[in-house]
């Protein structure tokens, strides 16, 4: 270990340690909104150093550790997932009293795993990074301790979560087997000599798929999403439909874009079937429900099916590139979107699980005209009407799945985005033109988190060139 390598590690390694201190702060400081405080300024600490490294590309740790603008941009989105977090927590906690500065403090660390993840060029600090962002959301899923439905929604996260990382130690361990290394640097080196064990890479490719398509929520790994995002506290929920999803596909695209092009022929028919399931099955089930919550929860599992399908050419040399540029922009794209739905349904939300179902936003429009057209505007662009920032997401997404001669995926998109358009709109129905007293509780952190987010999905989505650059220079540096 050398300077370098601490200089690498350096944004890391203050917010870990920022959070340990507010452990110790926590024990001496009463009102609670100080922790709020202090956590956003160690994340906004952290982002200053992170955008620091824009434009550097290294290796650290002997090959463990890379800082490139791959990690660089997808941090920034964790670190900004961290930010609007604690935003939604702000008022939340104290209105249904469970204001308490650990629940800060947790976020911070799972954050920490998050950014590990985005440096990660080493299959075991993949599994350790994934550890510590799942640890600390087991407990936040749980934060509500006086509803049953929270602590119902942490075990379950936890046993399958648990499950899923051991696909991931399976998964390792079989490439360690087929390549005897575990960075990528050499699993890549391995494979261009032709020492690599073809069918053992595979099982170990197939495995890490499995334990990483558990984080991104992907059909048949989805049977947590609806349980879990229903009974957690809505901020955690939204920090997890957001956050988690991205640093689970950070993982994928880093080892799949750079380590398994050459599984191709053999991947594509399980990469094709995985995402149109994802597609098709979260859209479906998302008609039937009358929770926003479940809803929303359904709506991410689709989501992480139109993400996939950037997966499905990642092998043909000529769009490697476009697709994951293309899956970077949908993930910024989908945070602004679904962070800002999330703070709408906080504002909304009452003790007990009370404004939670879809009846309880009748009559938005007319109450609270701004809330509700921020709403409109997060359904539309969840759907992909222009010109919204949803609309540029699925634009490129499919754009690259035609180039790499996927045409019928790219059919099975639309036809889930047409699906989609249901139950999206069914709620803006409901707002506008069913009669209703509904009662927003949001504070100024959440309103400002949602009118925010509004305005970035619809601006953004007249502008998306500079964002679609920004991702497009992330992957030059990774590819």
């Amino acid at each position: 270990m050398n300077l370098s390598d601490l200089i690498a590690l350096l944004p890391f390694a203050f917010l870990v340690a920022w959070a340990m201190i507010l452990l110790l702060v926590d024990l001496w400081v009463k009102p609670k909104w100080i922790i709020a405080i202090l956590s956003a300024f160690g994340l906004a600490v952290t982002l200053g150093l992170v955008l620091s490294q824009a434009g550097h590309v290294r290796l650290a740790f002997h090959a463990m550790l890379a800082v490139d603008g791959f990690a660089v941009y997808l941090n920034v989105l964790f670190l900004a997932c961290g930010l609007a977090a604690i935003a939604l927590a702000y008022d939340y906690l104290r209105r249904m009293g469970i204001e308490h500065g650990e629940y800060y403090v947790l976020l911070l660390f799972s954050v920490s795993g998050m950014m590990l993840m985005a440096y990660a060029a080493d299959l075991i600090v993949v599994f350790l990074a994934l550890e510590l962002l799942s640890i600390p959301l087991y407990v936040l899923a749980g934060f509500n301790r006086t509803r049953v439905e929270s602590e119902e929604a942490a075990l379950k996260y936890f046993l399958l979560g648990a499950f899923a990382s051991g696909f991931v130690v399976y998964g390792v361990a079989m490439v360690y087997g087929a390549t005897a290394h575990t960075d990528l640097r050499g699993i890549i080196a391995s494979i261009q000599a032709g020492k690599a064990t073809t069918p053992l890479l595979l099982l170990g490719a197939s495995l890490l798929l499995v334990g990483l398509g558990f984080k991104v929520a992907a059909v048949p790994f989805h049977m947590w999403t609806p349980d879990v995002y229903q009974g957690a506290p809505s901020p955690v929920t939204g920090f997890m439909s957001v956050a988690t999803k991205a640093a689970g596909f950070a993982a994928l695209l880093r080892i799949f874009a750079l380590a398994f092009p050459s599984l191709t022929p053999a991947l594509t028919p399980l990469l094709w079937g995985l995402a149109a399931l994802t597609m098709l099955v979260g859209n479906v089930l998302a008609i039937s429900q009358g929770n926003i919550k479940r809803m929303l929860a359904y709506s991410s599992i689709a989501h992480a099916g139109y993400i996939l399908m950037a997966f499905v050419p990642f092998g043909v040399a000529k769009v490697a590139h476009d697709a994951v540029a293309s899956a970077l922009f949908y993930l910024m794209a989908y945070g602004f979107t679904s962070f800002g739905a999330w703070a709408v349904v906080v504002a909304l939300e009452k003790a007990e699980g009370k404004g939670l179902e879809l009846a309880d936003y009748a009559g938005l429009g007319r109450k609270y005209p701004w809330l509700a057209a921020a709403m409109m505007i997060f359904m539309l662009s969840f759907i992909g009407v222009p010109p919204t920032l949803g609309f540029w997401g699925k634009f490129y997404l499919i754009r690259t799945t035609i180039e790499g001669g996927q045409i019928a995926l790219a059919l099975v998109g639309l036809a889930a985005s047409l699906i989609s358009a249901y139950y999206y709109l069914r709620v803006v129905v409901i707002m506008y033109m069913r009669p209703g007293e509904p009662d927003a509780q949001g504070g100024t952190w959440i309103n400002a988190t949602a009118i925010g987010a509004a305005l970035a999905t619809f601006l953004l989505g007249l502008l998306p060139g500079p964002l679609f650059n920004a991702a497009t220079q992330a992957v030059l540096r990774l590819l």
